[in-house]
């Protein structure tokens, strides 16, 4: 704000997110718009200009200079609201930056007005954007297919639990976002697929309907109070939407040993099943064994045994240290 020169005008640089649809601007924008003297825009290709002419606002496609403007809106007290049009907005606005610092101008007041702001999650519709342009223009990238980054996922998901782990904020950061990458990366090349293709948007959309449907206690009439019920809850919509005929259905066998055991002990346990443990020799029906009981208390096995592994492994580099 201009203290020493009140009334001398008003310069409002109006900017817009382009993760918003052109045309959806915030009350007080509309407000400075019609109020405005007068409307300038530096980019005769701005998308917002069709929507602002079809409100009945006119616009100038013009970028004065800052002294000239300036001059323009002292006389008269005027206001003038300016497009924000990105780099073409810097000699302006470093142009009021030198005028307000030589003090041998007198100023209009200056305010920077946001016409519209990202909602949560706008940064996603730029990961959409990038990923699409890498598709199409890196030698590397065009050519993957789900196959061949399906080791990346396993790599990543591995990655992100050890972050976890690490308790490391940063990290857990930079891991969530390799595996959304992952998510992302398989949702484009589905895209080109002839028979049945689907979209990052296809699979949001299922997600959101998966979401919604196993969660009748915030979307429907459905009550839970406590987190087992909201377990109950949602183990009884899935086993309706999977129609599956085993309890063993789903279980991926190609994962962690431990987890494995964990899994399947679990479903047994909770569709209420008496299968007891094959008997046989040798360590693996006793860790099958140790990890049945381990998540019938509650634990996971596969968790314990990574954190004591990973006790060994400090120890590993104690000894190391003190031996060097």
């Amino acid at each position: 704000m201009n203290a020493e020169a009140p009334g001398a005008g008003r310069i409002v640089l109006l900017t817009a997110s382009h993760r918003v649809a052109p045309g959806l601007l915030s009350w007080p924008a509309w407000q400075a718009l019609h109020a405005a003297d007068r409307v300038l825009c530096a980019d005769p290709h701005h998308p917002q200009l069709p929507y602002l002419r079809e409100a009945g606002v006119t616009v100038d496609v013009a970028e004065p200079a800052a002294r000239d403007l300036a001059a323009w809106c002292a006389d008269g007290a005027r206001t003038a609201v300016v497009l924000a049009s990105g780099e073409g907005d810097r000699a302006l606005t470093d142009g009021l930056a030198r005028l307000a610092g030589s003090g041998r101008a007198a100023l209009p007041d200056l305010e920077l007005l946001p016409g519209s702001y990202d909602l949560p999650g706008a940064r996603l519709l730029d990961l959409v954007e990038v990923m699409d342009r890498i598709r199409r223009e890196c030698p590397w990238s065009s050519r993957q297919t789900h196959r061949g980054l399906a080791k990346y996922a396993i790599e990543e998901a591995y990655e992100l639990v050890e972050a976890i782990e690490d308790g490391e904020r940063g990290e857990l950061r930079e891991e969530l976002g390799d595996v959304l990458l992952q998510v992302v990366f398989h949702a484009r090349i589905a895209e080109e697929d002839e028979e049945e293709p689907f979209s990052v948007d296809d699979v949001a959309a299922t997600l959101v309907d998966k979401l919604v449907h196993r969660h009748p206690h915030v979307f429907g009439d459905e009550h839970a109070e406590t987190p087992e019920e909201v377990k109950a809850h949602w183990l009884r919509t899935k086993a309706a939407e999977k129609q599956r005929t085993s309890v063993t259905d789903g279980i991926p066998l190609g994962q962690p040993g431990l987890a494995l055991a964990a899994k399947l002990a679990g479903r047994v346990r909770t569709a209420g099943l008496d299968v007891p443990l094959p008997a046989g020799r040798g360590g693996g029906y006793e860790r099958l064994a140790r990890a049945g009981r381990a998540e019938a208390e509650g634990a996971d096995p596969e968790a314990a045994l990574r954190a004591a592994a990973r006790t060994y492994r400090d120890a590993i580099l104690t000894a190391e240290r003190q031996g060097a």
